[in-house]
């Protein structure tokens, strides 16, 4: 089985102390420590599963700039086959659609048979997986926490719904997954890998190389633009209820009508 990942490289919540940069629409990005997005690390994990299993190869893709190419490193090390970088100066400033079609370029350039992103990255829209998938007119699930590779021409795919319930699928081959945390353990990427890799080459697509329609990438031509990034003020603490279950719901029903709630 054939599949691709696309990654992100994003801050890493764990390393650093985020402040808003002088504009007021964004963090200051300039001195913090980036790491792969979380629930990307989880579909790596899962495609090189998956390719234990069956067999294939798993290739990951990012859309960014040189610095991006660590990402690709990092997952290569962990057991991913191949790395592709998408960059080029016209890519930037590109919103969730713009970096749906320049992945979509990608994956008419090769012949996947599984596409998994992560269920959302750092900006938490988790739009980019959906976009793909209407882009390419494949079949889609979206916050998948199991998947079962059958005969080569469909998956299961679980998910879990409301009430903690799951929910099982199969759905035709190819198709587009967005994965959630927690359907594996990412293994530990050790030293001797991050040197196996480290002399690899990663090819570069531009978007020349990619035919990517000029009018639905970059700043420009984006449809979603931030125009504010703030902290919220913080609030008073709250109120903790306490007594039997039907004790707590009338006490909550004389706060929502005193508040004109009901």
């Amino acid at each position: 089985m054939e599949i691709l990942v696309c990654v992100k490289r994003v801050p890493d919540t764990a390393e650093n102390e985020f402040e808003l940069n002088s504009a007021g629409n964004d963090l200051d990005r300039d001195d913090l420590v980036f790491s792969v997005n979380e629930w990307d690390n989880y579909a790596v994990e899962e495609a090189i599963q998956i390719v234990d299993n069956v067999g294939g190869s798993v290739t990951v893709v990012t859309v960014g700039d040189d610095e991006s190419e660590e990402v690709l490193r990092r997952e290569m090390a962990m057991g991913a086959n191949n790395g592709v970088l998408l960059s080029d100066d016209a890519f930037e400033g590109s919103d969730g659609k713009g970096i749906a079609s320049i992945l979509k370029a990608e994956v008419e350039k090769g012949k996947y048979d599984l596409i998994l992103t992560g269920a959302q990255a750092d900006e938490g829209a988790g739009q980019i997986g959906g976009m793909l998938a209407a882009m390419l007119d494949l079949p889609y699930a979206s916050l998948v926490n199991k998947i079962e590779a059958g005969d080569g021409k469909t998956v299961k795919v679980g998910r879990e719904i409301e009430g903690g319930n799951q929910e099982m699928n199969e759905i035709d081959l190819p198709c587009v997954l967005s994965i959630q945390t927690g359907i594996n353990e990412p293994r530990y990427v050790g030293i001797r890998g991050i040197r196996k890799v480290a002399s690899v080459e990663i090819p570069v697509h531009s978007a020349a190389d990619l035919g990517v329609d000029a009018n639905v990438i970059g700043k420009d031509n984006a449809k979603v633009k931030r125009v504010d990034y703030f902290v919220p003020d913080l609030g008073e603490g709250a109120e903790m209820l306490e007594g039997s279950t039907e004790e707590i719901i009338d006490a909550l029903i004389e706060k929502l009508k005193s508040k004109g709630g009901l």
